[in-house]
């Protein structure tokens, strides 16, 4: 194993300090956590939490900050952050208005925010919650009961954080997020697995021209292996598993969002781009909105995914909604 780390206990704290001291003009730490809040507050609106093991950088400390997130509750690598820390930051924010948890689809994550919802509403504390579901590859896979939360979580926080600003409700919020990660999917292919450093070797085995569809974030598998092929029948696959799924029509405005998963070069990431545009263009979709990047990764795993959103009247206007963050 190759990691520019010192000890693998150390990781997790390490890392938030060279974080926030890139960032402290944006965020800061709250002391003995591993929350990261935003140094802008406005105690008139909805204060939006999210969070999850790290591994998945930027996300999702890099979300937080004026416009998307308030807080980020960071766990150890690929491990869900505990119930006390979850707590920490629903009170470390602005709260009269109450708090908006956006939580990934993975048992620990819904058992252990869930808990600290009820711990804040023990203390008055309006709380609800968006679980997102947008990985369309397996169903009931390790780790889930249901469908994967994924780098849609990112547009989630995005859309969300805007009529947060706006002056939505808490249950206005809640309802908005709902009907949002019910019109966005998301699938994605590796070619090489992640390296967790308390493991120190790749979490699944794949040959040199071998790659994987459908593998979740932190390495789970997906729901086929297939020899290497060119990038524009990747995303054929992939857009005609999300079109199973999600109508893609000359009728709509979709919203794209390639996600590199850590280990892939931006090039290859447009390369992506460019053929999904293609194929999308043969059957008229209006693509209104796109970005690539490197937002919700798995360490160093080579692949990426693919976001597809069916937009609703308004999501466009979020989603190009000026925003300060460290990572947007």
């Amino acid at each position: 194993m190759k990691k520019i780390i010192n000890k693998v206990d150390d990781i997790l704290d390490e890392m938030l300090a060279g974080f926030t001291y890139e960032h402290e003009y944006l965020v800061q730490l709250v002391p003995d956590t591993y929350v990261i809040t935003a140094k802008y507050a406005d105690d008139t609106k909805v204060s939006l939490i999210s969070g999850g093991g790290s591994g998945h950088e930027p996300s999702h400390a890099g979300f937080v900050g004026k416009g998307m997130l308030s807080a980020a509750v960071c766990g150890q690598v690929f491990t869900s952050p505990t119930p006390d820390e979850v707590l920490a930051a629903i009170t470390n924010v602005p709260n009269e208005n109450g708090v908006l948890l956006i939580v990934k689809n993975y048992s620990g994550d819904i058992m252990n925010f869930d808990m600290a919802k009820e711990l804040a509403e023990d203390m008055d504390i309006q709380v609800e919650v968006v679980v997102v579901n947008d990985d369309i590859a397996v169903e009931d896979s390790t780790y889930t009961t249901g469908r994967r939360g994924v780098a849609g979580t990112v547009l989630v926080h995005k859309i969300l954080g805007a009529y947060a600003d706006k002056g939505a409700t808490l249950q206005e919020l809640k309802a908005i997020g709902d009907h949002l990660v019910a019109n966005m999917k998301t699938l994605g292919v590796a070619l090489k697995a992640a390296t967790v450093p308390a493991v120190g070797k790749p979490g699944f085995e794949l040959a040199e021209d071998e790659i994987e569809f459908g593998v979740g974030i932190h390495g789970e598998p997906g729901y086929r292996k297939a020899k290497i092929q060119a990038s524009e029948e990747l995303a054929r696959e992939i857009l005609t598993k999300i079109k199973a799924e999600l109508p893609l029509d000359d009728q709509g405005e979709y919203a794209l969002l390639v996600n590199g998963l850590g280990g892939t070069p931006y090039m290859e990431q447009y390369v992506f781009l460019n053929d999904v545009k293609k194929l999308l263009a043969k059957n008229n979709v209006n693509v209104v909105y796109k970005k690539s990047g490197n937002l919700m990764t798995a360490l160093d795993m080579t692949g990426l995914s693919l976001t597809v959103v069916k937009l609703e009247a308004g999501w466009l206007d979020a989603l190009n909604h000026t925003v300060d963050t460290p990572a947007w």
